[in-house]
């Protein structure tokens, strides 16, 4: 009798002796309690197996009997008194399957709430968590109740026989005539399907873990949860397998409908199911409905916004039954901008002080801003986005019992304060956002437009003169952009190559660009940072168009391929210059414990460039 699956990492014997902690593929590690003492013991899978025949044929046997009769028949003689006691739990928790039910469905909390500041990204949290999974989802609101959780009886349609006074079946033309007709039923919920849901997948997963349904509430504070819960509450309390501990008696209706949902369904792990509760047959009584019992692959989870914590208050023993995960603010690197005019403003930049404002304001974090307050189209937040649903929110949720105390709030244009309705234009049947109030809150912020600079490099002299302008006067990209070229300047004088070609010590600087020229060439190489577009451009640039460019466009083909890499070849008439573009995207700059990568990257690239370029533009 083979071994293969029959026990697993996690199982317990139904008296609490044996636990199996490890295993590999000549033993089982378990933890043995034996007279009030613990201890790790390594069980040889062959001596087990062993056991396993001998149990099977002798049912009534002791574990000494057992050892007895496999003494000098087996390796049991090598190992203490104690180990044929282990030995034979394990064996009736093969043979008998009286252990206790695999815990190992799965590691993820059954009943688990993710809550945060709206916009943290909590339900995009759960949907990738459980991406693939069955899942059902509800949302809670102030009118959710037991009926619209659970299930009521409705009135619904039903299509039925026709039949005259005496009861008999109307034909017309050969034809039995049907009419539809109004009937209450039982409808069930968003609960009592991912119930049924579960106990049918336990039906159909034989001996090994069945598959995992899942239950999303959204919003699970916006309702009255010890309404809609109600005695169901009871159920939320899972025993080590993943089971209710208190199953729940089902009213007369819930009942009927339960037993005929799961009608002709068998449990294959019925046994073990019933060993946690004393060998009750709980399992026939949830088929037939007597019974509500979560079972273990019925996962529960929630998304709460802190904001909304005041709508219906949760209770502590409510909490108590989930497990609870913070969702932080946090810059997801999208690089969101928001639109205003043709400005483009910094989303992350303006979330860090707005909910520096909100803090210091509310005295509470339960009122910020998540990165995913609001959707981008593009990576955009349009003005209308922006003030449609950021500031109204927090004019009118965040700040109306503050009186708009601040300089953010100041009008600095017309006086007073920035009102909700100053960010609209006045007298217009449309009303129409006004950009330049969206400009004017922003910049209140100490928030200032992405420079247009950033996008290309188009022959502009280097500016490293720092002195007279302190670093506190310099935007944010200036301070990222300086950083970076520190950072990378002096790595990269750890390079030979590098030092021999582009020798020389260089001076960091606040620009997007850094020139490394070419000696004998009449071009040279400009790295390129986009940091808004996560990208860089590394180039060979023309000042002005030669022969040069001309002569390399002409072997475009055999560069490439000797590049491997396609370029962007430009030819800029108005400003008489050329430029030979490779683009590399996904760079992430905020993670500075990783620049060491990305300036391999640029150095590899810009001295095989330099080795290429050269090489072409002096073949005839």
């Amino acid at each position: 009798m083979g071994l293969n699956n029959r026990l697993q990492i996690g199982d317990v014997s139904n008296n609490g002796q044996v636990e199996i902690v490890d295993e590999d593929r000549l033993c089982y590690l378990v933890r043995s309690t034996s007279k009030g003492a613990t201890g790790l013991r390594t069980i040889s899978k062959r001596l087990l197996e062993e056991y396993v025949n001998y149990w099977s044929e002798h049912p009534d046997a002791t574990s000494e009997s057992a050892r007895q009769a496999l003494s000098g028949t087996s390796e049991i003689d090598k190992y203490e008194y104690g180990y044929t006691s282990t030995l034979s739990v394990m064996a009736q928790m093969v043979l008998q399957s009286t252990h206790k039910v695999k815990n190992n469905v799965s590691s993820l909390p059954r009943q688990q709430i993710f809550y945060g500041a709206p916009g943290t990204g909590k339900s995009f949290t759960i949907n990738q968590e459980i991406k693939g999974e069955d899942v059902i989802r509800t949302t809670f609101h102030p009118d959710s109740d037991y009926s619209s959780f659970v299930g009521a009886y409705k009135p619904t349609t039903r299509e039925i026989t026709m039949r005259d006074l005496s009861g008999h079946p109307v034909v017309e033309l050969g034809q039995t005539l049907t009419e539809e007709k109004i009937v209450y039923e039982f409808v069930p919920q968003a609960f009592l399907q991912a119930y049924i849901a579960a106990w049918e997948k336990y039906a159909t997963c034989d001996e090994g873990n069945p598959q995992r349904q899942f239950l999303v509430i959204e919003e699970i504070n916006r309702g009255n949860c010890a309404q809609i819960f109600g005695d169901l509450f009871q159920l939320l309390d899972r025993n080590h397998s993943g089971f209710s501990d208190y199953p729940v008696k089902a009213d007369t209706d819930m009942k009927r409908y339960v037993a005929k949902a799961l009608k002709g369904l068998t449990i294959p792990q019925a046994g073990a199911i019933n060993s946690l509760y004393g060998g009750r047959d709980v399992v026939s009584e949830v088929l037939e409905g007597n019974i509500l019992l979560l079972p273990s692959n019925l996962f529960i989870w929630a998304t709460m916004n802190t904001s909304d914590q005041s709508l219906f208050p949760i209770d502590s023993a409510f909490k108590r039954r989930w497990d609870w995960s913070y969702m932080p603010i946090s810059d997801a690197k999208k690089g969101y901008v928001i639109d205003v005019a043709g400005s483009l403003y910094d989303w992350w930049q303006f979330l860090e002080e707005i909910n520096k404002k909100i803090e210091s304001t509310t005295n509470s974090e339960d009122k910020k801003l998540g990165y995913f307050f609001c959707k981008a189209h593009g990576g955009v937040i349009s003005a209308e986005t922006f003030v449609g649903k950021v500031v109204f929110y927090l004019w009118n949720d965040v700040f109306k019992d503050f009186d708009l105390v601040g300089p953010i709030f100041d009008d600095t244009v017309e006086g007073g304060k920035l009102t909700f309705a100053k960010f609209y234009t006045e007298g217009e049947m449309k009303t129409k956002v006004r950009a330049e109030k969206v400009a004017q809150f922003l910049g209140n912020l100490g928030l200032t437009p992405v420079e247009e600079s950033e996008e290309e490099y188009n022959g502009q002299a280097e500016n490293t003169d720092d002195s007279e302008n302190p670093r506190a006067t310099w935007s944010v990209s200036e301070r990222k952009r300086y950083d970076f070229w520190e950072a990378f300047l002096a790595y990269a004088q750890k390079n030979d190559d590098f030092k021999t070609y582009f020798g020389g010590t260089k001076k960091a600087g606040k620009d997007h660009w850094k020139n490394f020229y070419v000696s004998g060439a009449d071009f040279y190489m400009s790295v390129v940072l986009k940091l808004w577009e996560r990208a860089i451009a590394l180039q060979v640039y023309f000042d002005r168009t030669t022969d040069t460019y001309y002569h390399l466009a002409d072997q475009k083909k055999d560069i490439e391929a000797e590049m491997d890499t396609t370029y962007e070849w430009r030819e800029n008439p108005e400003k008489k210059s050329s430029t030979i573009v490779e683009r590399i995207d996904d760079i992430d700059f905020e993670d500075k414990e990783h620049w060491t990568t990305i300036f391999d990257l640029i150095i590899t690239r810009i001295l095989r460039m330099r080795e290429v370029f050269v090489k072409y533009s002096k073949q005839q």
